[in-house]
């Protein structure tokens, strides 16, 4: 935007000056009344100063959502699946220019920006997705926390520009922290963990999209942490994400989760002392009516005009970065058009994006690709022509998007048959008791079952249609009317390929058995029927790896509101899974070699830097993540079973061979004592490197074998 300037030198309108000092000559032109008017997130206008409304309140989960047309890219844990950085951060950027373009657009439509058009975008969602059963999980960036940091940060620089001085949109490091449902019990919920689990596995990604990433905003939690309330908690925001790392962006509350300190939690009596309370320890903006009660607040003597100027600096300060006080020409970004807004080529990204997130957990007798000598295929199931399954939640929409259904109709040769029926309901059983299903799916060669979830099954709460007040679930298993009818198919001799949508692990029992392939697809976007139907027809190769563990049942889990991190995740589970984390099949084969050390005996605090090979020895060419993982086997502490320290995504073409290199360095080989401290201790270390987590059951679904070698720190 542009703000008219009149005669007077006004400070906060020279763009010669540091955003710091332009932010504090803004708020000290202000009164009380027009301040507590910019702390809650439908920030006020203050007409005489010439500045518009503004709602912080923007989603950018995986594309511009709830704010029209947009590209749909794949859910979030589905671009967790490509392991793929550079991809990332191509999606982030491209999500970056769709955001401004929009934003500027309606500006200029309406003279200011409402929920969902603004810049200060609420994402990505780096929470440890530790349970299967959290309807949320399908946001985060999967189970790891260093997959978590590694992605996530990538996706805060691609939206956040690389500019030196303004930001193209803010990111903002959700939900912050120790938080992962259960969704019903979020409001008021406390969770306790030990000091070594919190820096061990809840705070790391948030950590290094402060310090490495700069992100620009962070979100506290509804819960609350240890007896604190998360967005007013002295422990997260004080000592830790401005003490120890010492972040410079603004605080926002979750929604409601102010009011939440007085109605649920009870630390406070009203709202004006949970607003004190919160702007005592940093929370910055409130995205409810909460801030209102600040004057109310001030004259208790609970809080002070100062706590409220310094929560500007903070909020005003990012939109400074963002240029919306500043003339357009100023602004480099200000000049992207809506052009940019679902482009072809973002829609290719979008593509990309969705065929290497595709992860095949099965192929018995290679029975995919799709052989050119295929007869007939019949297309069926309840999630093959649902819109729905394309969009996961926090979404955008789209004019073009392609459903699995659309998408093999679209790939499928002339002259071989196909014939589709939905035959099952997501949920419920089929109404029609006899169907021609079966007898259809006979006359095929193949029948590709299209099942799975949908966001009526899992959310956030309050979102998923099937269970309005609860998006978690009850059961990780396929819904029964989905299991009937697969077992109503293979009883008929019919071979199936599973084609499965959904944001979080599913347990498939004897299913797993009954079926001839599997892919998970995830929610794989606008583009998504495209890509599966390529990758099922061979043009693409699958090359997608799970990013959480798929556990055999619920079973082997903890209870759901169980924060501490034993038996939870590749890191602390002990029982073998369905698929481990990690895993992912190839139509080609790929072999591991010649792993080199540059030592055995590194000394304590050294840097140790090893080689290895990696032969695509198969037919076709095809992308493969090779996955470092380290085991402390002298730790004076808990300490993981193994935990991913590094990986590279590596495309080869058939008979290609390539050389990889990484480096371990001391903070690897570290460890959180007790009392959350990084420790370095000397002893033996066990390096695995594969493509796949450590796991006797990668081994058994023919993951390639892995490449292992102990070394002792002196």
């Amino acid at each position: 935007m542009s703000v008219t300037s009149t005669s007077e030198k006004i400070s906060y309108l020279d763009t010669s000056l540091p955003f710091a000092e332009r932010t504090k000559d803004l708020i000290g032109r202000m009164t009380l009344e027009e301040k507590v008017g910019l702390m809650n997130h439908p920030s006020h206008g203050i007409p005489r100063l010439n500045i518009p409304a503004y709602n912080y309140w923007s989603e950018a989960l995986h594309g511009v959502a709830r704010n029209g047309r947009a590209t749909v890219f794949p859910q979030a844990i589905a671009m967790a699946a490509t392991w793929d950085k550079e991809l990332i951060y191509q999606v982030a950027s491209a999500i970056g220019d769709e955001g401004r373009a929009k934003y500027h657009a309606a500006l200029k439509r309406n003279g200011y920006t409402a929920q969902y058009q603004g810049l200060t975008f609420w994402s990505p969602n780096v929470n440890i997705f530790r349970d299967p059963r959290w309807g949320r999980g399908q946001e985060t960036w999967g189970e790891d926390p260093f997959l978590t940091g590694e992605m996530a940060s990538e996706y805060v620089k691609g939206l956040q520009g690389n500019h030196p001085k303004y930001l193209k949109a803010a990111a903002c490091a959700k939900h912050y922290a120790v938080h992962s449902g259960p969704e019903k019990d979020r409001h008021w919920f406390n969770a306790i963990v030990t000091k070594r689990e919190l820096y061990d596995t809840y705070l790391p990604a948030f950590k290094k999209l402060v310090m490495e990433a700069k992100v620009e905003s962070v979100m506290g939690a509804y819960n609350r942490t240890l007896d604190e309330v998360c967005c007013a908690s002295e422990l997260l925001l004080d000592n830790i994400l401005r003490g120890e790392w010492g972040f410079g962006g603004h605080v926002v509350s979750d929604c409601m989760a102010l009011s939440d300190f007085h109605l649920h939690h009870k630390v406070t009596e009203d709202a004006a002392d949970s607003a004190a309370l919160a702007l005592k320890y940093g929370c910055d903006l409130g995205c409810d009516h909460v801030f209102s009660e600040i004057p109310t607040a001030i004259k208790r003597g609970d809080t002070t005009e100062e706590l409220v100027n310094r929560a500007l600096e903070r909020t005003l300060g990012t939109r400074f970065k963002l240029g919306m006080f500043d003339p357009d020409e100023k602004v480099p970004f200000a000049s992207i058009s809506m052009d940019v807004v679902a482009c072809d080529e973002h829609r290719q990204l979008a593509y990309r994006a969705a065929t290497e997130s595709v992860v095949l957990l099965k192929n018995k007798n290679n029975i995919l690709p799709i052989k050119p000598s295929t007869k007939k295929i019949f297309v069926t199931g309840p999630t093959a022509a649902s819109m729905e399954v394309l969009l996961g939640n926090y979404y955008g929409i789209n004019n073009q998007m392609i459903t699995l259904l659309e998408g093999l109709t679209g790939r499928i040769p002339e002259g071989m048959g196909m014939e589709y029926t939905s035959g099952a309901m997501l949920k419920h059983p089929r109404e029609v008791k006899n169907t021609w299903a079966a007898s259809m799916a006979q006359t095929a060669d193949f029948a590709i079952v299209c099942a799975g979830l949908s966001s009526f099954l899992e959310g956030e709460e309050g979102e998923s249609l099937l269970s309005p007040e609860n998006g978690d679930r009850e059961s990780i298993s396929l819904p029964q009317s989905q299991i009937d009818y697969i077992k109503e198919l293979a009883i008929h001799g019919v071979k199936i390929v599973l084609v499965l949508t959904g944001g979080s692990p599913i347990a498939l029992g004897e299913i797993e058995d009954m079926v001839d392939a599997i892919l998970f697809v995830w929610y794989p976007g606008m583009e998504g029927g495209r890509a599966v139907a390529d990758v099922l027809f061979g043009d693409v190769s699958p090359s997608g790896k799970l990013p959480i563990t798929f556990p055999k049942s619920l079973d082997q889990l903890p209870a759901f509101d169980d924060y501490s991190m034993n038996g939870r995740t590749y890191r602390y589970m002990a029982e073998e899974p369905l698929y481990p984390f990690g895993f992912g099949l190839s139509y080609s084969k790929f072999e591991y070699s010649d792993l080199q050390l540059e030592t055995q005996t590194p000394t304590l605090g050294d840097f140790l830097h090893l080689s290895l090979t990696l032969t695509n020895s198969g037919a076709s060419d095809s992308a493969e993540v090779a996955q470092l993982y380290l085991s402390d086997l002298q730790a004076s502490t808990i300490v993981p079973f193994h935990h991913l320290i590094g990986f590279e995504r590596v495309f080869l073409k058939a008979g290609e061979t390539r050389v990889l290199k990484f480096t371990v360095t001391p903070e690897m080989m570290s460890f959180y004592n007790d009392d959350g401290k990084l420790t370095l201790e000397p002893g033996q270390f066990r390096l695995e490197i594969g493509g796949c987590s450590p796991s006797k059951r990668g081994q058994e679904l023919n993951a390639p074998k892995p490449l292992f070698a102990v070394f002792e720190v002196k």
